[in-house]
């Protein structure tokens, strides 16, 4: 069975596909269709972006297709930058200038609380959807740590834990990670359907 994954983004397809994994299916992304738009993320909520994509992309190709939107929350900023994470600083996107926006946001907070959110939708090709959520807590951090990971991970240190992300392998931040958390459930709640080949939900 072919899955679309919803992204162009070669991080995030990786981490997808290294949770994610399952016998008999063959991933895709929206990289292999250089022909379609890129979907516009203008939704209020993490759950409205990713049903979005993953519709969009499955009715347009007539796959299934996984899509997900994710993002930081920090408790001082009042929830931002939530779903402006990946545009924080502004277009294009940039992971340095989004963590140096966000070191100068909270330059003095004592308050470091914050938390990773991601919802995974899968659609069908005829664009019905469901979706998971993750989430982890942690804080942030005062200087950048690690070379490993990509957006926030240098700034974010779970809770229970010393170290960032982006100082953790890929395992054991997937172990960790909303992204992580919510590919599970949606392994756990899509995983035998998709396995099964099923051409539309039940």
């Amino acid at each position: 069975m072919k899955i679309l994954i919803a992204s162009r983004n070669a991080h995030k397809i990786e981490e997808i596909k290294d949770i994610f994994a399952l016998p008999n299916v063959e991933w895709l992304s929206a990289a292999d269709f250089p022909e379609l738009p890129d979907v516009v993320e203008d939704g209020a909520t993490f759950e409205a972006n990713a049903v979005k994509k993953a519709t969009q992309l499955a009715r347009a190709t007539g796959l299934w297709a996984l899509g997900d939107d994710s993002g930081l929350e920090v408790v001082a900023l009042h929830g931002a930058p939530g779903v402006f994470s990946a545009r924080y600083a502004g277009e294009p996107c940039n992971y340095a200038n989004n963590n140096a926006k966000l070191l100068r946001e909270l330059a003095g907070q004592p308050n470091r609380a914050a938390r990773f959110r991601c919802v995974a939708a899968l659609s069908d090709p005829t664009g019905r959807a469901e979706t998971v959520a993750g989430s982890c807590p942690g804080r942030i951090i005062d200087a950048l740590r690690g070379t490993q990971g990509f957006g926030y991970d240098p700034l974010f240190v779970p809770d229970g834990y010393d170290r960032a992300f982006a100082e953790m392998d890929g395992a054991q931040k997937n172990r960790l990670s909303h992204r992580g958390r919510a590919l599970a459930l949606a392994k756990e709640k899509w995983g035998a359907l998709l396995a099964a080949n099923a051409v539309r939900w039940p």
